[in-house]
């Protein structure tokens, strides 16, 4: 007998060879129907394999990450089936699961392919899923695989085969497919119930340009339609709230080829929403004892290889700024710690100095592929709302403590409700990646799992997810679409302070390292802004949003009356403007909505006369009459809310 532990602790004996899926099925028949895969001492495997020893035990299902991701590879498998199918001679290199799906890349020859084409592989892919073929693994010698793939025909397996170690090769079949894989896979195809092919790319083979360029066919599934026809409504919402195509119609940013690809422009506006942004958290910064700092936008090279960026990041990044004096090389700032732990040394520090807290929001530049950019949420320079914190070891799980309490006030003041904290740390099994000493490194994950208990937050732990100095605390956001997105983030040092030989002097008369956090609410302000415009769809709180309110007269001798509203009402620190344009008022409402104003304030003849102004609300339409007072009284009373 062996025994298996559930993970809710609880344990169960069962016979030696017992799977996962006989597991699932003593506990319920239900349960057993919904099983994809399970995760056996940490790895996850088919539900069919046999298990031979005690084990801890998580049964997958589609709720679960990886059980997710099980069955968008089994689907990717599926596909290149229907592709065999449909054109008998296709050739094929991967098909991985991927965040929103899977893909496949695929070798057509010379037969032409484009999304015309999806239809029809749908409706095969389904006639296939029907069939309920399993997946079946399957052992198989370097030879007999290569010899597998010379018959096919498929260069591309054989180039895959050539890396992989004889006697930990595998093959996966499902009805007349058979594809190399580690796996693992779902039980049968069955468990497939909707497809959507999304979209058609070029992508050369192992990214190598020099290489044939295969067709990447992007696809994604669910066990059940209803699923798949809600998801196809959120991709549709999240084109209507994609940050890029708000930004230009709000005149938030904008960007320019000759400036730089990557390198965003503020407008007017979008200045005015991230200064509002800035004065917030200067503020509850500034009740929390932080003191602003300002540094350089550049670095001499020596300030980065002492902090250890330039070895983990310098041929990445942008390449160094050579001076008229020889040898003498600067960098663009990719980090600002470096220069915050040089203002720590500016002066000698005593233990009663600690907690000192220096905060910046300092911009910083790192070379993304040009590939890889994104709008606002991958840039090459960005401003971070960084904060670095040094303090005494038995100060940092208190300090940690109140970061947290920092960065659940903002999600709060911004809407942002769901959230899990991450906690990143390093990968036991490559600790070459990482810079510092076992000790510190164990010290540092325990005071971030321990804050982390005590504040009681939803936690998961992320193994390889640390930075290169240290672990941290990620704050995984869930939108108003309920995508996942990582903003502030919080991280424990004790490498810093060490290579740059800060010290205090203890209450013993002797020298001590500090510890650093290092911290960062938004995460950067240029991320921030994307998220949070596509959270909100652009209504962004009363409080931030560029203009509060637009003044509409109906013709343009009401243009007087309407000067007055707007003078009283900026007076009063209300943001507005008047649109004097010679446009029906049914077109002045309608732009107004689509910039995404928060109030309109119609005024004609009755308005003027009687001191009063008619309110419009941003998609709640007619608000009645108000005076100048009321209306200015009732947006106050909406921005405390």
């Amino acid at each position: 007998m062996i025994k298996i532990t559930l993970p809710d602790g609880s344990t169960r004996d069962y016979e030696k060879g017992t799977n996962a899926h006989q597991v699932a099925l003593s506990i319920s028949e239900g349960l057993a129907r919904n099983v994809l895969a399970a995760e056996v001492n940490g790895k996850v495997v088919d539900s069919s394999m046999p298990i031979n020893e005690d084990a801890s035990v998580k049964l997958l299902t589609w709720n679960d990450t990886d059980g997710k991701s099980t069955f968008w590879h089994s689907s990717a498998h599926l596909l290149a089936e229907a592709l065999e199918a449909l054109y008998p001679g296709t050739k094929f290199g991967i098909g991985p699961a991927i965040e929103t799906g899977f893909y496949y890349d695929v070798d057509f020859g010379d037969r032409e392919f484009s999304s015309d084409d999806f239809k029809k592989i749908e409706d095969k892919y389904l006639e296939l899923a029907r069939t309920k073929s399993e997946y079946v693994k399957e052992a198989v010698s370097k030879a007999d695989a290569i010899k597998y793939f010379e018959e096919k025909g498929d260069e591309y397996k054989l180039d895959l085969i050539k890396d992989l170690e004889d006697g930990k090769i595998t093959f996966y079949t499902q009805g007349n497919f058979t594809d190399l894989c580690r796996g693992p896979h779902i039980p049968n195809t069955g468990f497939i119930k909707a497809v959507k092919l999304m979209n058609v790319a070029g992508a050369y083979w192992r990214g190598d340009e020099s290489r044939k360029q295969l067709t990447r066919i992007y696809g994604v599934t669910f066990p059940k339609q209803s699923e798949l026809t809600e998801y196809l409504h959120m991709i549709e919402e999240a084109k209507k709230r994609d940050h890029r195509k708000l930004g230009k119609e709000l005149e938030l940013f904008a960007f320019s080829e000759k400036v730089g690809m990557g390198l965003p422009l503020w407008l007017p506006k979008g200045t005015a929403l991230r200064e509002r942004l800035v004065n917030f958290l200067q503020k509850a910064q500034q009740k929390a004892g932080y003191e602003q700092v300002i540094t350089p936008h550049i670095g001499h090279k020596n300030l980065y290889v002492t902090s250890g960026h330039y070895d983990k990041y310098g041929a990445d990044s942008f390449q160094p700024i050579k001076t008229p004096q020889e040898g003498e090389e600067f960098f663009l700032k990719p980090m600002n710690c470096p220069h915050h732990c040089e203002i720590y040394k500016t002066k000698p520090r005593s233990y009663k100095d600690l907690p000192i807290r220096l905060a910046e929001f300092g911009t910083v530049y790192r070379y993304e592929q040009s590939g890889e950019l994104h709008g606002l949420t991958r840039v090459r320079g960005f401003t971070q709302d960084d904060a670095h914190l040094f303090c005494r070891p038995d100060q940092v799980k208190e300090e940690f403590k109140k970061v947290i309490d920092l960065v659940l006030y903002v999600f709060k003041a911004l809407g942002f409700e769901h959230y899990t904290a991450q906690i990143s740390l390093r990968d036991p099994e490559n600790k070459s990646k990482y810079i510092g000493s076992d000790e510190n490194w164990e010290l540092a994950e325990a005071a971030i799992i321990e804050a982390a208990a005590e504040k009681g937050l939803n936690t998961v732990v992320e193994l390889g997810e640390a930075a290169f100095y240290g672990p941290k605390l990620d704050f995984m956001v869930k939108d108003a679409l309920g995508r996942k997105w990582q903003l502030g983030t919080i991280q424990v040092d004790y490498n810093l302070p060490e290579r740059f030989e800060l010290e205090y002097t203890g209450s013993d008369n002797q020298k001590h390292r500090p510890v650093m956090i290092h911290r960062a609410p938004f995460g950067s302000l240029e991320r921030f802004v994307a998220v949070l415009i596509e959270h909100c769809a652009g209504n962004f709180p009363l409080w931030l949003t560029p203009e509060q309110f637009i003044v509409l007269p109906i013709s343009e001798k009401y243009e007087e009356y309407g000067k007055k509203v707007l003078e009283s009402l900026n007076n009063s620190d209300i943001r507005g403007l008047i649109d004097f344009r010679d446009e029906k008022i049914g077109r002045k409402i309608r732009d107004a909505e689509v910039k995404k104003i928060p109030f309109m304030l119609i005024i004609g003849e009755k308005e003027m006369e009687d001191g009063t102004v008619s309110v419009r609300k941003h998609g709640d339409g007619d608000q009645g009459i108000m005076s100048i007072e009321e209306f200015s009284s009732h947006l106050q009373k909406e921005i405390l809310v």
